[in-house]
């Protein structure tokens, strides 16, 4: 050794040799490491197949990490965790026993789920059923998966799974081959929820597909599955003779369902062809609602032909609906583009009409124009030929002026006008020289004379077809069975009012309705409503004593249909009309077939010659008013007459005993 290093090796003493003995260290730890860890997994193998459960699998899991063991699972009980862990410290060889030994509970709610972690890697937390052992649960979950998916069960072992839990198990692992990395299927007792990002179009579309039909016992809970991202995000609406097309994409299902909407109505009847898909890519600064509804105001300018979204522009090509749609498309493209799209090209070409449609449409709230006339005077004469003839409903005009139009247009719209304005609704539709009547009248005659009336009004060389029908009579019952059914409405009524008020009760509801459904049914029945006082109060005795009893008097709700009531009114002197009789001429007792009153000189109402007067009784403080039993008749039939009856089919009757309101059926 040469005498220079010498000195270096005398200074350095041991520690020269650190470095060999750290290498022996190794290299034994390395050999003896493994050894050691499968003699300790070998000794606990025999602890953990003492814990066997009626599945016939151990609850306890033993993992070997150098001379230390690991233990896992869930006991039934303290006692045996405390059994079991006192049996793995008396091995021969670990260094420490780490315990991660849970004891099984019920868990409430029992939740459970699986996790895509990786691309063939599923995370299995929560709680299991503890009456399913660990290797049959992760069998029936692995049959479910892809071929060599991997599964890293943490779930525990607990009590309150819900029946056939292996199935919804099952069936939400499944649904994971569908998602990227971080889907989540999860089961919070018999609710299944799904949530992450689709591999691709396809999958969503199946995904979306597999979740109507959950396990039995099961129902769909939250879902929230986004589409995935295209890099070449379009939307496509084509407009041919047939219908309406639309492809590319949408965002997300209500962005769909706008579509489609905004399809339908633009197919006014034709087809709608469907070839939307569900995917992402789309500017976050464009609105997809919006720009759907852009791309379908550019659609109505069109005859035929396509308008596209591509690459953050909107076009549109094809043959306008005439020519004034070129300048209307380029204005729109202009000046009404959603914010962050880009204005592409516009390709119109105006062509004649082939055919050329107009439609005048009634409905119960206006009266709608659509489609082309021919000019300004042609629309100055149909709109002249509703007006005088519509009362309420406005009219709507939406046509366009465009070339090509029949001759005789004007005529022929102008004199169908009448015939459409009869009608309850309908709708007149020319196509060329066809025009074509369709509706529904509130009247037999009218539907079917329209046909005729249709072929009188069309100027020569045209050709008309009505298709008008009658709405349909309302039910109509006999006599005797509309006595019947009145009957049966007020048996066992007792239309009691609290006392001193004219309101209505809850209780009364019931019995006010089948009235009136029976005198719907029944336009003949009449019916007399006869309010009621209070009881006379003990203390005031001479007050009741003065009060006339009635000869003709009823059991409340009691039908008075073998003979006519006696309808007259009290000869009271305090019987001047109140404002609730003034503002109801139609239930007034002044028109009908008895109870007439008459003006005496002082602007009294005079008892109807041949009654008595009856004496006035002296009015108290606390008394209630002297009309009551009429506010509580007139309350009743206001009742009835909202609910139905005609003013023509309630009156007023006398004014009854203390006690419930009287109902009588007139002959």
């Amino acid at each position: 050794m040469p005498e220079s290093f010498a000195p270096g090796l005398r200074r350095a003493g041991w520690l020269a040799g650190l470095p060999a003995l750290a290498l022996i260290w190794v290299s034994a730890t390395l050999y003896a490491a493994p050894q050691i860890a499968d003699r300790l997994e070998a000794e606990g193998a025999t602890v953990a197949a003492g814990t066997a459960t009626a599945t016939g699998e151990p609850w306890l899991r033993l993992e070997a990490r150098g001379r230390d063991l690991l233990a896992a699972g869930e006991a039934p009980d303290v006692g045996e965790r405390e059994t079991v862990l006192s049996r793995l410290a008396g091995l021969d060889g670990p260094h420490r026993i780490v315990s991660e030994v849970g004891i099984v509970e019920t868990a409430a709610p029992f939740q459970w789920a699986a996790i895509r972690s990786g691309p063939n890697r599923i995370a299995l937390e929560g709680s299991r059923p503890v009456e399913i052992g660990r290797r049959a649960l992760e069998a029936r979950i692995s049959g479910a998966l892809n071929p060599g998916t991997t599964l890293d069960d943490t779930a525990r072992a607990a009590r309150g799974a819900p029946p056939d839990f292996p199935s919804a198990a099952a069936f939400l692992a499944a649904r994971l081959s569908g998602l990227a990395k971080g889907g989540r299927a999860a089961l919070s007792d018999t609710v299944l929820s799904l949530s992450g990002e689709a591999l691709d179009m396809p999958a969503y579309e199946a995904l979306r597909a597999s979740l109507s039909d959950p396990p039995a016992g099961f129902s769909i809970g939250r879902i929230e599955i986004v589409p995935p991202v295209v890099p070449d995000y379009r939307f496509v609406v084509e407009k041919t003779a047939r219908g309406i097309g639309l492809d590319g994409f949408a965002p997300t299902a209500s962005d769909r369902e706008a579509a489609l909407r905004a399809a339908t109505e633009a197919a006014a009847g034709g087809t709608v062809d469907d070839h939307l898909l569900a995917a992402r890519g789309l500017d976050p600064a464009i609105d997809p609602k919006g720009l759907i509804a852009f791309a379908f105001r550019l659609a109505e300018l069109i005859q035929s032909g396509r308008v596209a979204f591509a690459d953050g522009a909107i076009s549109v090509t094809g043959d306008a609906i005439d020519g004034q749609a070129i300048p209307d498309a380029e204005a729109l493209m202009r000046d009404a583009r959603p914010a962050g799209i880009k204005a592409g090209t516009v390709s119109l070409t105006a062509r004649p009409l082939s055919p050329y449609r107009v439609v005048i449409r009634r409905t119960a709230d206006s009266v709608t124009l659509t489609g082309h006339l021919p000019d300004t005077a042609t629309r100055e004469r149909v709109l002249d030929a509703l007006r005088p003839r519509l009362f309420r409903e406005p009219v709507v005009d939406r046509t366009r002026l465009a070339e090509g139009a029949p001759p005789d247009l004007g005529a022929a719209l102008a004199a169908a006008a009448p015939l459409v304005t009869s009608l309850a609704s309908g709708e007149i539709a020319v196509s060329d020289r066809a025009l074509t009547l369709t509706g529904e009248s509130l009247y037999r005659e009218t539907a079917s004379r329209a046909p005729e009336r249709l072929a009188e009004a069309l100027p020569p060389g045209w050709t008309g077809q009505a298709a008008v029908s009658a709405r349909q009579a309302p039910e109509r019952r006999d006599p005797e069975t509309c006595r019947a059914d009145f009957a049966a409405a007020v048996a066992g009524a007792d239309l009691r009012f609290p006392a001193g008020s004219p309101v209505l009760a809850p209780s009364f509801y019931p019995t006010l309705d089948a009235l009136a459904a029976v005198a719907k049914a029944c336009p003949a029945l009449r019916i007399a409503v006869s309010g009621t006082a209070d009881p006379a109060k003990p203390k005031a005795p001479a007050a009741a004593a003065g009060a006339e009893a009635r000869p003709d008097a009823v059991e409340p709700a009691r039908i008075a249909s073998s003979a006519k009531p006696d309808l007259a009114a009290k000869p009271d002197s305090a019987a001047t009309p109140t404002p609730q009789d003034k503002a109801k001429d139609k239930t007034k007792d002044s028109g009908k077939d008895s109870g007439k009153t008459t003006k005496g000189p002082a602007g009294k109402e005079a008892a109807k010659p041949g009654k008595p007067a009856a004496k006035k009784p002296a009015e108290t403080a606390d008394e209630p008013p002297p009309d009551l039993p009429r506010l509580r008749a007139q309350a009743v039939i206001e009742y009835l007459l909202q609910a139905g009856a005609r003013p023509e089919q309630v009156s007023v009757g006398p004014d009854g005993p203390a006690g419930p309101v009287l109902v009588a059926l007139l002959p």
